[in-house]
Formats: C-alpha cells, sequence, structure tokens
C-alpha cells in the first residue's frame, strides 16, 4: 500500500511541475478551451515581445487573441524580418529580453533555421517568418475568426506594396 501512495505522489508532482498553461493540460473549462474570453493571461509578455520584435526592426507585426478558439495559448505574436539572419535576430532578442524579465520559453520550433521560427511562452506564442515565406503559409488567413489586438505599429514596421 506504500508503493501505491509514493507512486500517486510522484505523479502529483510531476503534474506541479509541468509548465504548459492549465487549459493545456486539460483543466479549467470542461472542454479545455477558454470561451469567455476574459482571462488575459500572456497579453503583457506579449506586448513585451512585440517591443522585443520592433526594436529588432520586425515588420507588420500582428497580435491574435485566440483565447476563445484553442486550448494552448491565449494569444499570438506574428512578425516578419526581411532575411534569415534578421529572423534569427528576432527571435533571438525576444528569448533573451523576457529571459531578462523572468519570462521563459518553454518550447522553441525551426531556430536559426533563417524561415521561421516558434516560440512558445505557454500563454503566448511568438511567430517570426521571413516575410516571403509568411505571405506563403498564410497563417493569419488560418485565424481569420481570431480577433485582432489593436496594437501601434510604427510606419517604419510596414512593407511597402512593391516591396516584396
Amino acid at each position: 500500500m506504500k508503493e501505491e501512495h509514493t507512486g500517486m505522489t510522484d505523479r502529483g508532482k510531476a503534474k506541479d511541475r509541468d509548465p504548459r498553461p492549465a487549459r493545456a493540460r486539460g483543466e479549467g473549462s470542461e472542454d479545455g478551451i477558454k470561451s469567455s474570453g476574459t482571462d488575459d493571461a500572456g497579453l503583457g509578455g506579449a506586448l513585451r515581445a512585440l517591443e522585443l520584435a520592433l526594436d529588432k526592426k520586425a515588420l507588420e507585426p500582428i497580435l491574435l487573441d485566440v483565447r476563445g478558439l484553442c486550448s494552448y495559448c491565449n494569444y499570438q505574436l506574428v512578425v516578419s524580418g526581411r532575411s534569415d539572419r534578421q529572423v534569427d535576430a528576432i527571435s533571438e532578442a525576444i528569448i533573451v529580453g523576457l529571459k531578462k524579465d523572468n519570462v521563459r520559453a518553454i518550447g522553441t520550433e525551426g531556430k536559426r533555421s533563417g524561415q521561421w521560427a516558434l516560440l512558445d511562452f505557454g500563454d503566448f506564442l511568438v511567430h517570426v517568418f521571413l516575410h516571403s515565406s509568411r505571405e506563403h503559409f498564410d497563417l493569419e488567413g488560418l485565424w481569420v475568426d481570431a480577433p485582432r489586438v489593436e496594437i501601434e505599429v510604427p510606419a517604419d514596421a510596414r512593407v511597402q506594396a512593391d516591396e516584396y
């Protein structure tokens, strides 16, 4: 009987160490998806990531509010870079800058490829694309039902129609 109790405790401890948001662990609402749209966890981090991306001259930032549409995050920030080196620099600046703010990525994908990087911070995701790849994959089109969070975009972060 004592062994069973120890096993239960170990499982409980592993759950406590799970870095994913409660909704990604299947906790919270019955289906794991928040429909109220009132939990703004991750908004501050996403806005800080936006600031860090713009410091590295990221292009065409869009912040999507996906709280009622998906179970694994509340917000998705999408930005572009003009070159593979800039994509890597934007990604690295976000990771390092947020780490200084005690916000750590729980996962990354595609980093250092220069075409695309996905940075997972739990309550928010950051997608950094080479601009031509972003247009090809049309992530914003996949999330057409997601409301856009109103953000201030500087003129130098806009792509001119004849530029790409």
